[in-house]
């Protein structure tokens, strides 16, 4: 037990770091895929929407380059705050909803040239698109004002156009779970794998513990063995040497009870005696 325990130090610092490794890629994985997943949301939900803010901003994709030669283009998201239309002024970019004939209904965001009013007297502005210069066909009244212009990220919309597609969803939404699972899966694989490496490794420590045992234990037969021929050889001599002993006795014996006869013979012929 104490060689394998040798053996397995010098790989657990590796090990450590192929779990921190793994444990980072996870991390890394998940959140693109939670992040992608909100982002979706919130385009989808928020963005191109004059009922939806965020944060207290509106937010639109730049469908066309009208405003490319000064602010933004086609492809930028822009954001827009909500604001009081009597406080805007010329130069200043607003976000509204065009009542132009050919592109009525649309959200527009162009530059103010000039403060003016309807026919009916009804306050606007007479708006342009900066890359034409042009003036747009109708008034902006008040009440299509959206909001004024604050800022932009370019290129970002293009990247949620692409989000909406069905590409987009499967490259940006889906593949980070499926790889997510892939993953996760595979990190499964590989904790079973070195539990039953683990495992093997035990039986095979345990396997060597009990072969070690049993040499032991032939071990320790074999000199109680020795040991037991080695007192019954000694008790054999013993025998050995008190068996002449026993031989010279009885004639011993014989030759005394000879003698007594003799002498018993004697007495009987002499009867002095």
């Amino acid at each position: 037990m104490q060689e394998k325990t040798v053996q397995t130090q010098p790989k657990k610092p590796k090990n450590r770091a192929v779990t921190i490794i793994y444990r980072v890629i996870t991390g890394l994985i998940m959140a693109f895929a939670v992040f992608m997943m909100v982002f979706t949301i919130i385009s989808v939900t928020t963005f191109d929407r004059t009922d939806r803010n965020l944060f207290g901003f509106k937010a639109f994709i730049v469908l066309s380059d009208s405003m490319k030669a000064t602010d933004f283009a086609a492809g930028d998201l822009i954001f827009v705050r909500e604001t009081d239309p009597a406080a805007l002024k010329a130069g200043d970019i607003i976000c509204f909803q065009s009542t132009n004939k050919d592109s009525y209904g649309e959200i527009i965001t162009h530059k103010i040239r000039a403060l003016t009013e309807d026919a009916e007297g009804n306050p606007g502005f007479i708006t342009y698109g900066t890359t034409t210069d042009t003036d747009d066909e109708a008034i902006v009244l008040y009440t299509f004002v959206i909001g004024k212009y604050c800022g932009r990220i370019a290129g970002l919309g293009h990247f949620f156009q692409f989000l909406k597609t069905t590409p987009g969803y499967l490259v940006c939404i889906l593949l980070p779970f499926m790889l997510l699972i892939l993953w996760q899966g595979a990190g499964a694989v590989r904790l079973f794998l070195q539990y039953k490496r683990e495992q093997r490794a035990e039986i095979e420590a345990q396997k060597q513990k009990l072969e070690a045992e049993r040499l032991e234990t032939q071990r320790m037969m074999e000199e109680l063995r020795s040991l037991r021929e080695q007192m019954s050889g000694e008790k054999h001599g013993e025998t050995q040497s008190e068996a002449p002993m026993s031989e010279t006795d009885p004639s011993q014996t014989q030759e005394e009870a000879s003698l007594q006869t003799e002498a018993q013979a004697g007495g009987e012929g002499d009867p002095s005696l």
